[in-house]
């Protein structure tokens, strides 16, 4: 494996940017008098929607009428914004009444955020539903401009300034949904696309964890570990042997997990930060963020190794066609 396939893997690079980040926080090395929380949150942003554009740019127009295709739509809301956000909100209203309060409103911004863009060419990889997935990402976006406001609003409508967390969906959401469509015509080489996407997520990653505060009880990030473990691995691996029983074909599956289970952490970084940056609590609150985050990359590396293996991808598709 050469130096341009490790760039173009998103576990790799995700890994390196927590590496990085940790070693620059608990070295004291993050330069935080030139990086403050108001500059931190604009580049958090501003990398986000770049990254947003470019990936739902690829996201074509065809098949996308949600009243054609309305059990696709439902499942795809039902999945990617209902269901995985019950296990953040649970741990959080368990958290939010004691010591733990501040680094528990973290989960909000993980229930909060629709699932991961790279949905569709994860779909195209692993042989899932590729239309459902693109119609999925592309609706389920669009409602995000409202689901994200009102659970805040719900959760943390009394510490937040609501117009601010209107303010920057419609700049991490909203806008990169306008331009992306502009781009759809362009093509882009794959590689170049994967390695500058995984430098942007290195760059969000090292922004929000190289400034969060770490500071507290050993027992508070044991927690964050365990609702990050059940919102992916156990819902991940329920949704799949209920799917499975119930005779649902690979392709569905595939997307339906992805839906469920990977989450937009770029969407939650920019949020908690923009949003509890200036109240000051954000470094307290990325740390379920950056807990999720390497829980995540262990999901991810599960699914491509076992999950969603190559022998056992065929082995259920020649099932399939018998």
């Amino acid at each position: 494996m050469n130096a341009k396939d490790l760039l173009k893997s998103s576990a790799f690079m995700m890994m390196m940017a927590l590496v990085v980040a940790l070693i620059t926080n608990f070295a004291g090395a993050f330069p935080g008098e030139v990086l403050d929380a108001d500059a931190r949150s604009n580049l958090t942003v501003l990398f986000l929607a770049i990254m947003l554009t470019v990936s739902l740019s690829r996201v074509p127009f065809k098949n996308l009428n949600p009243v054609t295709n309305w059990r696709s739509v439902l499942r795809a809301v039902f999945l990617g914004m209902v269901i995985s956000s019950l296990i953040p909100l649970i741990g959080y209203y368990l958290l939010k009444d004691t010591e733990f309060g501040a680094q528990a409103m973290g989960l909000i911004f993980i229930a909060a955020t629709p699932f991961a863009a790279s949905v569709v060419p994860l779909s195209y990889v692993l042989n899932g539903d590729m239309e459902h997935a693109a119609r999925g990402t592309i609706l389920v976006y669009v409602l995000s401009l409202a689901w994200i406001p009102f659970i805040v609003w719900l959760t943390l409508g009394e510490i937040v300034d609501m117009k601010s967390v209107f303010i920057t969906v419609i700049e991490i959401i909203g806008i990169p949904l306008v331009l992306s469509r502009l781009l759809t015509r362009f093509k882009f080489d794959k590689d170049m696309m994967a390695i500058f996407l995984n430098c942007c997520i290195f760059i969000l990653v090292w922004l929000s964890v190289g400034s969060t505060n770490f500071a507290g009880d050993v027992w508070i990030f044991v927690a964050f570990l365990i609702i990050a473990a059940l919102r992916s691995f156990f819902l991940g691996n329920v949704l799949e042997v209920v799917e499975k029983k119930a005779e649902i074909h690979w392709s569905q599956r595939v997307t339906d997990i992805l839906m469920t289970s990977y989450k937009n952490k770029g969407i939650a970084i920019a949020t908690c930060m923009a949003v509890l940056g200036p109240t000051g609590l954000a470094p307290l609150a990325m740390v379920a963020i950056a807990t999720s985050i390497i829980v995540e990359i262990s999901w991810v590396a599960f699914m491509d190794s076992v999950l969603f293996s190559r022998k056992r991808m065929e082995r259920e598709l020649s099932a399939e066609r018998q």
